[in-house]
């Protein structure tokens, strides 16, 4: 009460100013189950301040985040196109209408080795070019596993896949081919009867189409299902220059279902410029994918290099090129 009367002193007011005034705080004043004092008015509302300030941080990053996304998604575009123009680029000439297990390359990939026991050592150790090919897909769960493994590991292979699958399952399509993988042609159902060649036509045309509507590439790879060369589709992919891509390695894994069968038969019969066989559908394929990543590990060690069919087709036409330079 000393200051509010030395208050009212030094500015003259008459007693009914202050009561007013003091009426006036009265009504303002918090409800009696809380304290009045200055201190804990200001710790009341002290969260409701501190509130307001984390949602302003909120929105500042919320608006930050939106270039970024827009960024990321500009450069996931751009990776993409760039992904389809490689893969539009036209076979070499020496493969169009052509039927091949594996692919004769001179030249291997330069590269740093780590001096592992299969593997040369020194500065100037090559590495072995290799291409893992995946049949059958896009096929649910599988595909997107093996996508993930490839996606570890940094590994680029080859999906054949079959249309009515692409159809079924359009988004993985469009991972093969966001992902940096080639995407070639499997048939349209994956029969192996003969076919006339209308029918042979039918199964490798809207195999094309729908891969093309899916995802923007025009397939030019082609591989028979069961590898059978004698019942119409090949001769018809050949009459359309599409490549007949077979393979060097085996690994069964559509008959044997034990990982350790798997890894071994490939391992043997792993070699440069080979060819490896595996499927992503058409089935059970848990056995494939848990060999998968140790069968990565395996050739990484032997001096091996993961590329793409297509990658395979431009080492040995670049191959050709310096040869004919040097000639």
């Amino acid at each position: 009460m000393a200051d509010r009367h030395l208050f009212v002193g030094q500015h003259s007011l008459s007693l009914a100013v202050v009561a007013a005034a003091l009426s006036f705080i009265s009504g303002c004043s918090l409800p009696a189950a809380r304290s009045a004092s200055p201190r804990n008015f200001l710790t009341e509302i002290t969260p409701n301040v501190n509130q307001q300030a984390d949602s302003n941080t909120s929105q500042e990053k919320a608006l930050v985040a939106q270039p970024n996304q827009a960024y990321k998604k500009a450069i996931s575009k751009l990776i993409q196109q760039e992904n389809i123009q490689r893969l539009n680029k036209p076979i070499p000439a020496e493969f169009q209408g052509k039927t091949f297990k594996d692919i004769k390359v001179n030249s291997a990939i330069k590269a740093v080795a780590k001096g592992t026991p299969d593997k040369p050592s020194g500065q100037d150790a090559m590495l072995k070019p290799i291409a893992l090919t995946f049949d059958d897909g896009p096929w649910p769960n599988s595909t997107a596993q093996a996508l993930d493994v490839l996606k570890k590991n940094n590994v680029k292979a080859t999906f054949f896949v079959v249309g009515r699958q692409v159809q079924k399952y359009p988004q993985l399509a469009q991972r093969i081919v966001a992902e940096g993988h080639a995407i070639a042609n499997h048939s349209w159902s994956h029969q192996y009867h003969r076919y006339s060649e209308a029918g042979a036509a039918s199964e490798i045309d809207k195999t094309a189409d729908i891969v093309y509507k899916i995802t923007g590439v025009k397939t030019n790879l082609f591989r028979p299902p069961g590898g059978i060369l004698n019942n119409g589709l090949a001769a018809y992919a050949q009459q359309k220059k599409y490549g007949v891509v077979m393979w060097s390695a085996d690994s069964l894994d559509w008959r044997y279902h034990n990982a350790n069968v798997l890894l071994s038969r490939v391992l043997k019969e792993a070699s440069t410029g080979g060819i490896v066989l595996m499927h992503d559908g058409g089935g059970d394929r848990s056995k494939t994918l848990r060999a998968l990543p140790q069968l990565m590990g395996e050739l990484k060690k032997r001096g091996y290099k993961f590329v793409t069919v297509p990658e395979l087709m431009e080492m040995q036409q670049k191959d050709k090129e310096l040869m004919a330079r040097k000639g």
